[in-house]
């Protein structure tokens, strides 16, 4: 026994630290792993009664990057004064960084716990193996930083050539002689090529998620087994599988490496490493374009990319966004011309109400200023006139390749069934040669392989039968009238103006002719002006008149004295001097209406005054109908307009005189009850404590 080694250290106990960096070196360095399992058989040789083996961080680095459970645990041993000695196969197991190795050293120091090793017994509390431990854990700290260094600089050198290899994802794989190519399998690579097609024809990655879902489509995925083995899987549609795909560079046949990068952030005042974080195009590791075959050409991946980017519209950025459907046809396309912020698109609150394009300035903090504001109604009809002039031309063109387009699509879902047909095919014909190869009394095996024969023939029979489906579905439906498709093209303003045409169609073709439209106002000449940026390199610029508001039509302009000859008498004089000022009628000398105003004219018009008493009680105002409803005079306005409650005015823009009978007819009461049922959830607390205040109000 080592004469460093005492009783009162053999009495405490002692602790094994086990530790492999990766999962990877757990798996296929397992002589590194029994050596350091074998320590706690050398700590019993020793004398050491009771022997803890910690091997909690099996695959975690020692860098300090990553949360170490098992490190903690032996510190909190340490720390307790009940372990005598801290047995590991070199300093390299217990820290890679000088944090961890020095606090460990001075905790054994105040405990007087010992570091035992295969070279020798450590006594952390004398100046000499001090010493000595602590160029063991400076060195073992450089080593990582070294072999780490090595490490990368090889990996990229190789990567710069093209010849590293990695995971590939569905579609390729490496040959024998270490370059990348199509992967032979024919139904792997029609179903990539279909989505890429898609892409093209719906703009958007979850309509071809949603295109894929409504098919039941299948798509592959790269699985990796054993480490280094890789094989395909055929899963239902997911979002990040389609947008995997279509975002990869590897496609558009670029070899690429080092498109991700880490992160390191101190979290409880340990540094921690995340993976995974994508990086700019313009800071990849390697890029190596026309590698090896694509299915796809570069300037169409690029051009994919910036399509999915602008759809991106929940991201704050001046990047123009894709459309979206609605009535607007310049969504995502209209750029302030004043501060240069894209606008927004506002929509009525009613079906069929007018848009307007809306810029709201510096909104980015409370108390930011407003911008400008134009109607979009009139800006989309001089620019859709632009479009269909710009695509007049070719027309005729784009309604062959419609229809074209519109036979190869049946074709191409059943193409991707056919495929998927044939390898169940071939999985049900080798369960069934599996079975027959069997041993018939080992009932064992054979029962479980006959399920799967059995599973493989219901597959197969469940894709015959979706192509049947499939088949009739394509002979139900109608074929394309060439004719009156060519018809159609040549009268190309009455086909975009059509009720039925697709808005999300027509924003579409807006978007592939245009790459932004700047709007501004001339309020001098009352017009927007249009400037249009076309995808060629051409600008345009078109002035709009914009409508006139704040005006008020002449005739509802009545003479005072014939206004006040119909209402005198009839309503109190304020509501006579109300609805005065609301018509606009002033007096000659162009003041506002009053009470006393109005009683003046009334007396020398020798009108009588109105008299309460005398009003019919079966006629109530707006005001005190809405009261008894339980609603606010805007929704009995409404009511009164869909023809629900009916009213009556002595004259325009008058107080509306509503029969009390009619509060109580059926019309009334549904329409109160849809009134009622569109208010907020937390009204009805509302209406118990008049104290709180309703958002919006």
């Amino acid at each position: 026994m080592h004469p460093k080694i005492t009783p009162d250290h053999l009495g405490r106990g002692a602790v094994v630290y086990i530790r492999q960096s990766t999962m990877g070196q757990v798996a296929e360095h397992t002589e590194s792993k029994r050596r350091q399992y074998a320590l706690a058989e050398s700590a019993r040789s020793i004398g050491f009664a009771s022997v803890t083996v910690i091997d909690d961080d099996l695959g975690r680095s020692g860098s300090g990057l990553v949360e170490r459970p098992g490190f903690q645990k032996l510190v909190a041993a340490v720390c307790s004064g009940a372990i005598g000695a801290v047995f590991c196969i070199e300093a390299s197991r217990l820290a890679r960084n000088g944090r961890d190795w020095h606090h460990l050293i001075d905790l054994c120091a105040l405990v007087g716990t010992l570091v035992i090793d295969p070279d020798g017994t450590y006594d952390p509390r004398l100046v000499n193996d001090r010493l000595l431990l602590g160029l063991k854990g400076t060195m073992s700290e450089y080593e990582l930083s070294l072999l780490r260094q090595r490490g990368l600089a090889a990996r990229d050198s190789k990567a710069l050539r093209g010849e590293l290899q990695f995971i590939l994802p569905p579609g390729y794989c490496w040959n024998e002689i270490g370059q990348i190519e199509m992967d032979p399998d024919e139904r792997v690579g029609g179903v990539i090529r279909l989505l890429f097609d898609k892409f093209q024809e719906f703009g958007s990655a979850r309509q071809v998620l949603l295109w894929a879902q409504d098919q039941a489509l299948q798509l592959p995925i790269t699985r990796r087994n054993n480490g280094s083995v890789c094989r395909i899987e055929w899963r239902p549609a997911a979002y990040h599988t389609v947008l995997m795909i279509l975002r990869h560079p590897v496609y558009a046949g670029a070899y690429v490496f080092g498109r991700t990068t880490q992160r390191t952030r101190v979290v409880d005042g340990r540094a921690r490493k995340t993976t995974g974080h994508s990086k700019p195009m313009a800071t990849w590791n390697v890029l190596l374009r026309d590698h090896h075959p694509g299915y796809i050409s570069w300037e169409q991946y690029e051009e994919n990319q910036k399509l999915i980017s602008e759809n991106a519209h929940m991201q704050r950025r001046t990047d123009r966004k894709s459309a979206r459907g609605g009535r607007a046809l310049l969504t995502g396309l209209v750029r302030c011309g004043r501060c240069g912020r894209t606008m927004r698109v506002l929509y009525g609150s009613q079906s069929g109400h007018a848009h307007r394009y809306h810029c709201r300035g510096d909104d980015s903090h409370v108390g930011g200023w407003l911008c400008i504001g134009v109607g979009g109604v009139r800006v989309d009809r001089a620019v859709a006139a632009q479009i269909v002039e710009a695509v007049s031309e070719h027309a005729i063109e784009a309604a062959i390749q419609a229809a074209n387009q519109s036979e190869k699509a049946d074709a191409e879902i059943r193409q991707a069934l056919c495929r998927e047909l044939e390898e169940a095919r071939y999985e049900a014909s080798l369960a069934a040669r599996r079975y027959e190869v069997v041993d018939p009394t080992k009932r064992l095996v054979a029962r479980e392989l006959e399920t799967r024969w059995n599973t493989a023939l219901k597959r197969v029979a469940h894709l015959e039968e979706r192509i049947t489906r499939h088949d009739a579905a394509a002979a139900l439906r109608p074929r394309v009238d060439r004719a009156a498709l060519m018809a159609l093209a040549r009268d190309l303003p009455t086909t975009w103006n059509a009720p039925g045409t697709d808005a999300r169609t027509k924003q579409r073709i807006t978007h592939i002719l245009i790459r932004e439209v700047i709007l501004d106002r001339d309020d001098a000449t009352n017009e927007a002006i249009v400037t249009i940026h076309w995808n060629g390199g051409r600008h345009t610029e078109l002035r709009v008149a914009r409508v006139r508001t704040g005006r008020y039509p002449a005739d509802r302009h009545p003479n005072p004295v014939e206004a006040i000859r119909r209402l005198g008498g009839q309503w109190p004089d304020r509501e006579i001097a109300v609805t005065l000022n609301r018509m606009r009628c002033k007096p000659p000398d162009g003041n506002a209406w009053t009470t006393v105003r109005v009683r003046e004219l009334r007396e020398r018009l020798n009108i009588a005054p109105f008299t309460p008493t005398s009003q019919h009680l079966e006629t109530i105002s707006a005001e005190r109908a809405a009261a008894e409803l339980g609603i606010c005079v805007g929704s009995l306005h409404k009511l009164i307009h869909a023809g629900a409650l009916p009213a009556t005015q002595l004259m325009q823009s008058a107080t509306w005189q509503i029969p009390v009978a009619a509060l109580e007819t059926e019309a009334v009461k549904t329409g109160v009850r849809e009134i009622v049922g569109r208010r907020p959830k937390y009204y009805k607390r509302y209406q118990e404590d008049k104290s709180l205040k309703l958002p919006g109000f």
